[in-house]
């Protein structure tokens, strides 16, 4: 668990056998606010199923969603600026 002080992570894998230990932290994540993302994965190593999946924070999302707006938004101001010159 992470420290109190310690910034969490916008996106986080997690992987491990499935086993309800690996459920357990799925659902210890969901309860920090993280969020499923994208479809969980599966393998078999030759021994065990090993299972993944991603969690991301919806705020974290949210904030590189708005700065690529923005940036979007810059470039268009920026090439509106010098339209018509060669």
């Amino acid at each position: 668990m992470p420290e109190p002080t310690e910034e969490k992570l916008s996106y986080r894998l997690i992987t491990g056998p499935d086993t309800r230990e690996f459920c357990e932290r799925i659902s210890a994540a969901l309860a920090e606010g993280y969020v499923l993302h994208g479809s969980p994965a599966a393998t078999f190593n030759g021994e065990t199923v090993i299972v993944a999946q991603a969690v991301i924070l919806p705020a974290a999302v949210a904030s590189a969603d708005a700065a690529v707006a923005s940036a979007v938004d810059e470039l268009d101001n920026y090439e509106e600026a010098f339209e018509g010159h060669a």
